[in-house]
């Protein structure tokens, strides 16, 4: 069964269970809910809650646990004679689950029978030549055991779902009769139910953690992986970027100096040109502009952090690259042969990040004390002077909380990278040459044809891993500058 019409039966169950417990525990009190302990309500949701609750709480462990059991079963058909040298068995149970995806596509479209998908004993090369014929040529790597093993995989996937369909909904039937049963004019509904709310709340409070935990897990595996097939050495301090999309990828140069090259060479031009045009305009908005024309400008200003980065992309690739050709490389004879370059895209990388320079800038400038201000003017200090020499050193550490907030921004940016940098891999000073960033290859390595767990596509992770510490290392830092600024205000 699938998950969806099972969560949708959960739902169903746990909306009759409201109904009914409520219902029985007015006829408890004789229909008077003056006798009741809580409010009818209290007594419905006590029942939904142990429907939802138990039944969801397993179909997730259930939904991570099977994987794992299923895999680790399927590991143990895979003989040694099929792990080839420089690979891993790993990477045959991945050819094990392309090959049961063929099976499944077959069956779904009528190509084969589920017996004949099932059958262990069916003829190999007859198998495959089905397979073949309809189109779904499972892969490349395919041998007999990877065919049995994947034959197996789609018996216990089948299995174990629908042994979770019925697990789960005896759960949720079972949770239904107890709430029921609990459903008693003195039965404590409202205080049973508040605390399974006050759960509720600190389980949403502690998804961001558990995801951040999945995700820097999930990174980390994957890219322990990539590190057996491939040398660290070779990846953290090789010049050159030349993937392979052929066999594994074991001619592949996978260095990514050059790829971090690009990276912060465009995120310097974004800043170069988003940084003072956006701290001018802060400057501008929280000391010289009038309340009128701030309740229009700054509104006007951040619609640009509002706008989709592909839009931005789309921009650099038929508007600004274009120009600055027709500028810098006019009839093909100048410094900027093609529109797309590290200058295309750090500039209009520099206007989308604008509005976060500028509103965080706002905000730390206002949040300096009057009493500076006048204090500065009582003096004799003018207006620009006073901007120079007080307000701006006051809010120099939250300005650059708020650039190093900006950094990180630039260097996670993927859509105005892919259409306005282009895609060339390359050490070069000229900031009208071409260049990619770590993002850019993320996607690329993982959208090609390469076999998703070879080299080529596994490198994505370990760009990802080196990614997230630079942005992680970046935000810790920010954020430590603007605490310490916002306690010498508070």
């Amino acid at each position: 069964m699938p998950v969806v019409w099972l969560i949708l039966i959960v739902l169903a169950i746990a909306v009759v269970g409201y109904v009914l417990g409520r219902g029985r525990a007015l006829a408890s009190a004789g229909g008077e809910q003056i006798k009741l302990h809580s409010l009818p309500s209290y007594y419905g949701s006590n029942v939904a809650m142990k429907v939802v609750v138990p039944a969801f709480l397993i179909l997730v462990l259930w939904l991570l646990a099977q994987p794992l059991i299923v895999n680790n079963s399927v590991s143990g058909l895979i003989p040694d004679s099929e792990i080839a040298e420089g690979s891993s068995r790993g990477l045959v149970l991945a050819e094990v689950r392309r090959a049961a995806r063929g099976l499944d596509n077959a069956v779904a479209q009528g190509l084969i029978t589920e017996d004949f998908a099932r059958n262990a004993r069916a003829d190999f090369n007859d198998v495959t030549a089905r397979l073949k014929e309809a189109g779904q040529v499972v892969t490349s790597q395919i041998t007999q055991p990877i065919l049995r093993a994947a034959q197996e995989y789609r018996v216990l996937n089948a299995t174990g779902n629908f042994m979770m369909s019925i697990v789960v909904i005896l759960a949720a039937l079972a949770g239904a009769a107890w709430g029921l049963y609990e459903s008693r004019a003195d039965f404590r509904a409202r205080n049973t139910v508040e605390r399974g709310i006050k759960a509720l709340l600190i389980s949403a409070a502690s998804i961001a953690i558990l995801t951040t935990a999945g995700i820097v897990f999930s990174l980390v595996f994957n890219t322990v992986e990539f590190f057996r097939l491939y040398p660290a050495f070779d990846f953290f301090f090789g010049l050159t970027w030349s993937p392979t999309f052929s066999g594994r990828g074991g001619n592949s140069q996978l260095g990514i100096i050059p790829l971090l090259w690009g990276t912060f060479y465009i995120s310097f031009v974004a800043l170069a040109v988003a940084v003072p045009i956006g701290l001018f305009a802060a400057v501008y908005l929280s000391e010289y502009a009038g309340p009128k024309v701030r309740a229009v400008a700054k509104p006007l200003l951040e619609i640009l952090a509002g706008i989709p980065t592909i839009v931005y992309g789309l921009f650099a690739l038929l508007t600004v690259g274009p120009l600055l050709v027709s500028v810098f490389g006019p009839d093909g004879a100048g410094i900027m042969q093609s529109g797309t370059a590290v200058m295309t895209a750090g500039l209009v990388m520099g206007i989308m990040l604008i509005p976060f320079v500028s509103s965080l800038s706002d905000d730390i400038i206002n949040a300096v004390p009057q009493a500076m201000r006048d204090g500065s003017y009582g003096l004799g200090a003018t207006k620009s002077e006073t901007v120079k020499q007080v307000i701006l050193p006051a809010a120099l550490p939250g300005i650059v909380g708020a650039i190093l907030l900006a950094a990180s921004r630039a260097i996670g940016e993927t859509m105005i990278v892919v259409l306005g940098a282009g895609a060339a891999a390359r050490l070069s000073l000229n900031p009208f040459d071409a260049m990619t960033t770590v993002t850019a290859k993320i996607v690329s390595q993982l959208t090609g044809d390469a076999d998703f767990a070879s080299p080529v596509a596994l490198v994505a992770f370990a760009l990802g891993m080196t990614l997230f510490v630079v942005t992680l290392g970046l935000n810790i830092v920010a954020l430590y500058i603007v605490r310490k600024y916002r306690e010498q205000y508070d």
